[in-house]
């Protein structure tokens, strides 16, 4: 059997693991693991730096959510970190603007900031199941901001784009994450002195002193001269929530996602549909597997689109669209011979920049966290003299009034990140994720596959090449460079429109990071996306 050959092999290691996308990062979560601390100290340290060293992705502005293996309870339990969008909210005030939909960035993107969850995220998480203080585990972050670090190539290659060149030049306040008043390049010393002290605050006073006080009132008092609707009483009415995790049983092994108002539902209703085809027959990288699998996320996706909203302001029909009898129906509408790209969504009823991370500590409890401003450097907008850019999930709401989805006050948009995790005969298997907006529930169906379907290992299951639909333009196929020529062929001959990536572009197939456990032996397995220029540590 042949992989794409990263030249990486797994990592090994019985004390704990750590992987995500910036070896800074994954080194702080395991220096937490080395001091006493467990898998969630480890996690909420590796978000907190990448915070830092890759802030064009992720941070105190956004939202988080998390998996966490209770090892007491034996169970996965789901942490819903993520804002609501702010009181005042409403369709009109968008309209009156003169916009048909919430801006994602420049003029108008006011309207896309929600309440950042993040911060009371990682606390509500250390709080329950970590042995270190929210003061420890941001030691390893504040460092970084305040005494500098090199930036690596691929930041210094998102951070120089054009689009988040222009996002931050919007704003006077986005020099603060424009070091000497230009994107840094790779090997530069980047220090983000206003980030250190607003973690230093953070650090020093908890979730209240970045809901209420100072923090708040900056951030509330800036959107507000935006003319936006984010007020301090927004900020202090927020909270997170612990949820059930939702599953699915895919050929013997329960696959976890949090459930909605995150799209990881979609991945679910995808390996339900997939589970119905004799995908560890075909061959890993054959055009039959490649067909079966991108019709399948297709028609999850529909789902997803059309139901994934806030379940405490509407009903979600999440049992109904992960039932067996469900994607029975839905399956028989997939042919083996040609593609349907304008799939709609079924009737349950009836008959883009993140980053994730994983960390397992030796005594098996596990963490799979995501972090998130959802497109680089989110709205573009950063709070001044506080160093936080603000997210721009609000741009997902609908402004149909009929969609589950439709923009209120008091409502979490609909979430693109999530954090995933397997368990097999009621043990923890898994810790995983892929990054990268739609691509998520996509890069979790691969996964899996690959894993369950093709025996492969952490490392080799992110190797492996993948497809990406471009879910919000087209239904273009997008694979990479490394799909045989005759294996394309083939799919363009069943009717899909293919488009094949190479160079940069390749990491916008996802970043991945999996850490796998033997229960019997307690040996981690772990591995690191190839695409971008992470790192799985262990001890």
């Amino acid at each position: 059997m042949s992989y794409f050959q990263s030249r990486r092999s797994a990592v090994i290691a019985r004390n704990g693991a750590v992987a995500t996308s910036q070896p800074l990062a994954a080194q702080a979560g395991l220096q937490m693991l080395k001091d006493g601390g467990n898998a969630v100290d480890a996690a909420v340290a590796t978000a907190a730096v990448l915070n830092v060293v890759e802030p064009m992705s992720t941070g105190i502005g956004g939202d988080m959510f998390a998996l966490i293996w209770d090892r007491n309870e034996r169970k996965v339990v789901a942490l819903n970190g993520s804002g609501r969008q702010a009181a005042a909210a409403n369709v009109d005030d968008v309209r009156k603007a003169g916009y048909d939909s919430v801006p994602n960035n420049g003029p108008g993107s006011h309207f896309a900031v929600s309440v950042p969850g993040t911060v009371h995220g990682w606390e509500t998480a250390l709080n329950k199941y970590g042995r270190m203080t929210l003061r420890e585990v941001l030691q390893p972050a504040i460092g970084y901001a305040l005494n500098g670090y090199a930036v690596s190539e691929v930041i210094a290659n998102g951070w120089q784009s054009a689009e988040i060149a222009e996002k931050l030049a919007h704003r006077p306040s986005g020099v603060q994450m424009l070091p000497g008043g230009r994107a840094p390049k790779y090997g530069d010393v980047v220090r983000l002195p206003e980030l250190g002290r607003t973690l230093q605050m953070i650090a020093e006073g908890g979730s209240e002193a970045f809901y209420k006080g100072e923090i708040a009132k900056k951030t509330a008092d800036f959107i507000q001269s935006e003319g936006g609707w984010l007020t301090e009483g927004d900020l202090a009415n927020h909270h997170s929530d612990w949820d059930e995790a939702i599953s699915v049983n895919y050929r013997g092994v329960d696959i976890w996602e949090c459930p909605p108002n995150g799209q990881g539902i979609a991945a679910l209703i995808a390996l339900n549909l997939a589970e119905g085809f004799d995908l560890p027959s075909m061959g890993a990288q054959s055009a039959d597997r490649y067909h079966y699998l991108i019709e399948s996320m297709r028609l999850g996706y529909a789902d997803a689109l059309q139901y994934v909203a806030d379940p405490r302001v509407t009903e979600v029909p999440v049992g109904p669209l992960l039932s067996k009898d469900y994607a029975n129906r839905r399956r028989a509408e997939i042919s083996g011979i040609k593609a349907d790209p304008n799939v709609s969504y079924g009737d349950p009823m009836g008959g883009a920049d993140t980053v994730y991370l994983t960390a397992v500590d030796g005594e098996g409890t596990a963490c799979s966290l995501i972090n998130s401003l959802f497109s680089g450097f989110g709205t573009g907008l950063v709070v001044p003299t506080l160093g936080m850019a603000l997210q721009n999930r609000g741009a997902l709401f609908s402004f149909d009034p009929d969609h589950p989805n439709y923009l209120e006050g008091n409502k979490r948009p609909y979430q693109t990140i999530i954090p995933a995790m397997a368990t097999r005969d009621d043990e923890m298997w898994l810790s995983f994720g892929v990054m990268g907006g739609f691509q998520q529930p996509q890069g979790h169906l691969q996964v899996v596959s690959n894993m369950v379907d093709h025996q492969m290992d952490s490392q080799q299951a992110l190797d492996a090449p993948r497809f990406r639909i471009d879910v919000q333009d087209t239904q273009d196929v997008l694979v990479e460079e490394d799909l045989s020529p005759d294996v394309i062929n083939e799919l363009e001959s069943r009717g899909h429109t293919v488009r094949v990536m190479s160079g940069y572009d390749r990491t916008g197939f996802g970043g991945g990071q999996v850490i796998s456990r033997n229960p019997e032996t307690g040996v981690l397995t772990a591995g690191s996306e190839p695409r971008k220029d992470g790192l799985a540590a262990g001890w």
